[in-house]
């Protein structure tokens, strides 16, 4: 099955009060480990790739061929997005010119109006090529290569400005966070999200930073609206886990053990039942 845009699987999931999970991906294991893992949970996917990661993998042109080349490999036949995960104006361009079938337009650091300029303008190129765009307000904080945000609450009437251009999501900020959440989170504002998702009425809405909010809030958020929910560094924490313990056991020096096909397997396969975790929690299994 070719590429789709976001759009039909997130309005599903949005009137179907379940959430599709991005899972951002870093290389080939990666991506074969959430397609595989989708197929086996008859779950739509989105693949989101980082300016960073797609820098690491080539350039995107590299990896609209991966993904490509792997759904028919694979014969992957539930609904898979690409997507640019906080993409700059720039980035968000290049990945629409090389072959990606969503993009996200991270304008949260620009003053309210120019964000809205740049992201009208890329909305328009979107709804022309068919491909489905994120925008986002308020940043969320952490680190998302090498950019340290606080952790701010979106305004609710910056969000309305933003979804009236015609962008198919929104993330808004909640309080949430990339990367490990610190001892002392607060916790997500569900009033914020209240707000703005009666502000934004139908617009899906996202969370980024999926890693480490306990499952009743991640339940009471898409409860409130949200339809796509970002992971990555958990998938990223299973495989470092699942590899350290292959070398500490000393299974590389085992046989082949060194070739990296074996090598990275474990991690491949720790992948696998992280990203199965997530599908169950979020409600997407059997909704393809």
């Amino acid at each position: 099955m070719p590429l789709v845009n976001a759009k039909e699987m997130l309005t599903k999931a949005k009137a179907g009060h379940y959430a599709v999970g991005q899972f951002n991906i870093n290389n080939l294991e990666w991506t074969k480990s959430i397609l595989l893992t989708a197929q086996e949970m008859n779950s739509p996917v989105i693949l989101g790739v980082s300016e960073g990661a797609g820098k690491y993998m080539c350039g995107y042109k590299t990896v609209v061929g991966m993904v490509e080349g792997m759904l028919e490999g694979l014969n992957i036949t539930v609904p898979v997005a690409l997507h640019l995960d906080h993409g700059s104006y720039e980035g968000a361009k290049a990945c629409i010119e090389a072959g990606f079938s969503s993009i996200m337009f991270d304008g949260s650091h620009y003053p309210i109006d120019e964000n809205i300029e740049k992201t009208k303008e890329l909305v328009a190129i979107c709804e022309e090529k068919g491909l489905s765009i994120e925008a986002e307000v308020g940043s969320i904080g952490g680190e998302e290569d090498g950019v340290v945000g606080a952790g701010e609450c979106a305004d609710p009437n910056e969000c309305k400005m933003i979804a009236d251009l015609g962008v198919t999501m929104l993330a808004a900020g909640i309080g949430n966070i990339h990367g490990k959440y610190p001892e002392n989170w607060a916790g997500l504002s569900f009033e914020t999200l209240a707000a703005v998702q009666e502000k934004t009425g139908t617009m899906p809405l996202v969370l980024h930073g999926g890693t480490g909010i306990p499952a009743e809030m991640i339940q009471k958020a898409i409860s409130l609206g949200v339809s796509k929910i970002n992971v990555n560094t958990e998938c990223q924490l299973a495989f470092q886990e699942a590899t350290r313990k292959y070398i500490e056991d000393g299974k590389d020096l085992q046989g082949k053990g060194f070739d990296p096909r074996k090598l990275l397997a474990p991690g491949a396969e720790a992948i696998k039942a992280c990203v199965r975790e997530k599908i169950e929690l979020f409600g997407s299994a059997n909704k393809a």
